[in-house]
């Protein structure tokens, strides 16, 4: 018997959309993570893209639980010495709260250029409205 691979052509991607609002990060960043690199699918393959693009709304409206507002720290340096800048989770969830996902979910995916290539398939909105409207996203929901 020969192992099953897919090919280019029989990999079928869909868009999915994702209410971040009152899940916990963690939970969110997990079934996101599941459903970017493809493992929700029987044709899953360790080493291929086979992942599905995925749309977060209301990441603004994600919750930290436990005392990650005040604990958790994002740190972010351009490579120069002294550039390193560090932002707590709280303020970093007012300014830019889409990137508390976004780190979260690019944490779970595979390093190197597979990683990234299901990283790319990802799209976070502070907000309800989103841009890919067009592409028809059927709804993902993921219990609190």
């Amino acid at each position: 018997m020969s192992t099953y691979f897919p090919k280019a052509n029989d990999i079928k991607r869909q868009w999915f959309l994702v209410d971040a609002a009152g899940i916990p990060v963690g939970r969110l960043s997990t079934a996101v993570a599941d459903v970017l690199s493809g493992k929700n699918k029987p044709t899953w393959t360790p080493f291929l893209d086979t992942g599905d693009h995925v749309i977060v709304i209301n990441a603004e409206k994600a919750v930290l639980t436990g005392k990650k507002g005040v604990q958790k720290i994002y740190r972010r340096t351009t490579t120069q010495p002294g550039s390193m800048k560090e932002v707590r989770a709280e303020v970093l969830k007012v300014t830019f709260p889409e990137r508390i996902i976004e780190s979260a979910v690019k944490g779970m995916l595979p390093k190197g250029p597979l990683g990234r290539a299901m990283y790319r398939k990802l799209k976070v909105y502070a907000g309800p409205d989103h841009e890919q409207s067009a592409q028809q996203p059927q709804i993902l929901t993921i219990q609190k």
